[in-house]
């Protein structure tokens, strides 16, 4: 009973002090019900998006804003932030809001997300990012990607592929002096590229991966760890589809196809 009523209490807590945790609430509430892939303007702390389909981005809003996964303090003012896999902004504005003089890279392979990632940053006068529109990957040869019209791209979805230019990841490491964050949220293209990456990461200060496991395919999880280890990053896991009897229920409830989706956060110590 002591431990249910501290649980409540928790919940009840953070919706009156974080304000990010009501808009959050606001949100679901006057949207959740809405239809998947409908193009929708959304308005949020402070700033108006377009979003392709609500329900993803609604779950972006929780990691990003209230969660805060991405927070991460820097001894400079305009730190370099490499956000591949940048989405609608969502992330891009957030960073904005912690160190306004940032200077961010975005990658967005989908065209279709990319001009909207486009237009929101402009619309909401967000400056000094340059949108790159390109996968990430471990060539300049593009790749082929099944486009999945939110944030659910991926070179291992079979439908409505196509090909995209891609732009590989470890030439860019390498020709800046100091990267101090490096989100990494490229729909299960993230074993390859941190593999290609695993000489030219001395300079990477943080990095945010999210790992996914497909079926039929190697999880590859033990070596993006090795790779990490490696470079002298510490880490720590969070899942993201938090199942319950993980014996029997051994996939994403969502993605039949996804064994496991885990958010990696990964920094150096000095």
């Amino acid at each position: 009973m002591r431990f249910l009523s501290l649980y409540t209490f928790k919940g009840i807590h953070k919706f009156f002090t974080n304000k990010y945790e009501r808009t959050f609430v606001r949100l679901a509430l006057f949207y959740g019900e809405k239809d998947r892939y409908k193009e929708t303007i959304i308005n949020f702390a402070g700033f108006e998006f377009i979003v392709p389909d609500v329900r993803s981005f609604l779950w972006q809003f929780k990691e990003i804003f209230v969660e805060e996964y991405y927070r991460f303090s820097v001894d400079v003012d305009n730190p370099i932030i490499y956000d591949c896999g940048a989405n609608v902004g969502t992330s891009c504005v957030y960073f904005k809001t912690l160190f306004r003089s940032a200077k961010i890279k975005a990658f967005e392979a989908d065209p279709k997300v990319g001009e909207i990632l486009r237009k929101n940053l402009t619309s909401n006068k967000i400056e000094n990012v340059e949108i790159i529109h390109k996968a990430v990957w471990i060539n300049n040869d593009g790749v082929e990607i099944g486009l999945e019209g939110a944030d659910g791209s991926s070179i291992y979805l079979k439908n409505n592929t196509t090909f995209i230019p891609s732009i590989r990841l470890k030439d860019l490491l390498e020709s800046e002096t100091r990267i101090d964050f490096l989100k990494l949220d490229i729909e299960g293209a993230e074993f390859e590229v941190m593999n290609d990456c695993r000489k030219s990461l001395n300079n990477v200060k943080n990095i945010f991966i999210e790992f996914h496991s497909f079926k039929d395919h190697p999880q590859n999880l033990s070596e993006v760890i090795k790779i990490l280890e490696e470079a002298n990053f510490r880490y720590y896991f969070r899942p993201v589809d938090d199942r319950t009897k993980p014996f029997i229920n051994r996939n994403n409830k969502f993605n039949p196809n996804l064994e496991l989706q885990l958010n990696i956060f990964a920094y150096k110590v000095n």
